[in-house]
């Protein structure tokens, strides 16, 4: 049966028989949608992106992965647009009653929605009930992004993707102390009412069929790996003069390269900023107040590992835009790393 009719069909059908039970009604939704996910390979004509061109010109259809992480990205929009229409037609405290209740109809299966007002007062969580009426405008993820602030910003600018390093629920409940838990995570915030909005993710290897990240970001982290075992076996100096190379092996297809800083946030190695080489750089504030390097020198330092960040996109202006980082230690002296900016991942551009 042609997807999209099965799709009308379920809702059709439970809203006829269950007209006032609005969680069948959710449920049916999310299972319909987790069905299309499972299916994604055999629905791709029907789903697939627009055929993206390639730095030669040639047209590259989307792959099942692509495919598939589109359809986990719509599945969420749609999760969150139905939020939003739930809050407008029950009402505020009864939305915000559903969306904090760890039973109720948007919670399932690590899928939830939490609620903030303006000023960034937790008003609904369904795993962090004890923080509900808290001003959380200073929270930030284990790696200093302030999370919380940014999603109220994009809220109130219409809403749109975001992401961050987040705990996934795990025994009833969230442990936001376990920085070792954070995950990075693929978020959505809308604005929900006067005054309030929401917001909900899904972990970024969900956007992966399979075992691993989703294509950049699964090449990002491959390519850091292959850097931090080059600089091992073929030694500093040689490792640091391939990294500047902009004709050198990492320096990939995709235009994501390797940069390299010394603990204290000196710059040592870049292909395409060879004029900061030398410079120090720990120091770096962004338009939320991260100190950039200093945070990606402490996660490197402390093992590496993933990192949110805010950069300049070059390749559109240098407007500011949310990246993924991924960074390995060297060795005690120094340590390299590499991003893909969340537009890579879902599409389109989340303005902050």
């Amino acid at each position: 049966m042609h997807f999209s009719l099965l799709f009308a069909f379920v809702i059709f059908f439970s809203l006829l028989i269950e007209p006032l039970l609005m969680k069948c009604w959710i449920m049916g939704l999310f299972l319909c949608m987790m069905v299309m996910l499972a299916c994604a390979g055999c629905v791709a004509e029907e789903s697939a992106k627009p055929v993206v061109e390639s730095p030669g010109g040639e047209h590259t259809p989307p792959t099942e992965e692509d495919r598939y992480a589109a359809m986990v990205m719509a599945t969420l929009e749609s999760y969150m647009q139905d939020a939003v229409s739930y809050a407008a037609g029950s009402g505020k405290d009864e939305a915000l009653a559903a969306f904090g209740d760890p039973l109720g109809e948007y919670t399932h299966d690590g899928w939830y929605i939490y609620a903030y007002d303006n000023d960034c007062v937790l008003l609904a969580h369904p795993y962090e009930p004890g923080s509900v009426g808290l001003n959380r405008s200073d929270w930030t993820d284990s790696r200093g992004l302030p999370v919380i602030r940014m999603g109220r910003d994009v809220a109130l600018a219409g809403g749109g993707f975001i992401t961050y390093l987040y705990p996934k629920p795990s025994g009833g409940g969230i442990d936001e102390a376990a920085y070792a838990t954070y995950e990075p995570k693929l978020g959505y915030v809308l604005p929900a009412g006067e005054g309030w909005w929401i917001g909900s993710g899904v972990a970024l290897a969900d956007l992966s069929p399979g075992e691993g990240y989703p294509g950049v970001v699964g090449d990002m982290i491959t390519l850091v790996e292959d850097g931090a075992a080059y600089a091992l076996s073929e030694g500093d100096e040689a490792a640091l003069a391939e990294i500047s190379d902009l004709s050198g092996r990492f320096v990939n297809a995709n235009g994501h390269y390797l940069y390299a800083y010394t603990y204290d946030g000196t710059l040592i190695g870049h292909p395409y900023l060879p004029e900061k080489i030398g410079s120090n750089l720990y120091d770096r504030v962004d338009m939320y107040g991260m100190r950039n390097i200093e945070a990606l020198a402490t996660t490197a330092k402390e093992g590496g590992g993933f990192i949110v960040f805010i950069w300049p996109n070059p390749d559109e202006g240098n407007r500011e835009e949310l990246k993924i980082g991924y960074v390995l230690p060297v060795n005690d002296e120094w340590w390299l790393g590499s991003g893909v900016y969340l537009s890579e991942v879902t599409g389109e551009y989340t303005p902050l």
